[in-house]
């Protein structure tokens, strides 16, 4: 359901049941699938890129043909994940530390407030403005800083956005340690 709602354990069931096909960039040219949509300018006042309500949207298409590259077999370019898990509605922080220690990144949602969207530097923590949404992200590590501990994470909203595409959220911040979810390729 991409940015209209969806659980982020769903695309992970997807990986283990059916399987995906490498990708890459819009525009990359190398892989079975690039990604179908431009860059476009996320929540910046200023950018290179155009309005991303100026971007036309394409839903991704589920032939079992590679529609970048052709000459790519399908059948054999395809990846299962052993395995989906969840890490729990209590959010197990250590389990999860655990986890990316081990393996590397999990896949997080958390709810999107107004003053996510102009987010630069240091640990992210809601505390103004209304709810926008949901939002799922990738968490890449952990740490604290100034007391607070934090997630770090990847946004998917250009390196253009807060710290170079990355941001710090303090954990359990907007439901981030309720929505995360791994698996094993």
């Amino acid at each position: 359901m991409g940015c209209n709602g969806g659980q982020v354990g769903t695309p992970w069931k997807w990986f283990t049941k059916k399987g995906v096909v490498s990708g890459g960039d819009f525009g990359d040219g190398k892989l079975c699938y690039d990604y179908t949509m431009a860059k476009c300018n996320h929540h910046q006042p200023q950018s290179s890129f155009p309005e991303c309500d100026a971007i036309t949207q394409v839903q991704p298409k589920c032939d079992n043909s590679c529609p970048t590259v052709s000459t790519i077999d399908y059948a054999k370019d395809k990846h299962m994940a052993q395995s989906s898990y969840g890490f729990g509605t209590s959010g197990q922080v250590d389990k999860i530390k655990a986890d990316i220690f081990k393996y590397g990144t999990v896949t997080a949602a958390f709810t999107v407030y107004e003053d996510f969207l102009t987010y630069k530097t240091g640990v992210y923590q809601h505390t103004t403005g209304n709810a926008l949404g949901g939002h799922a992200i990738k968490v890449i590590g952990w740490g604290t800083e100034s007391g607070e501990d934090y997630w770090l994470a990847v946004n998917s909203w250009n390196r253009t956005w807060g710290d170079n595409g990355t941001f710090k959220i303090k954990q359990g911040d907007s439901g981030i340690n309720r929505q995360m979810h791994a698996g094993l390729a």
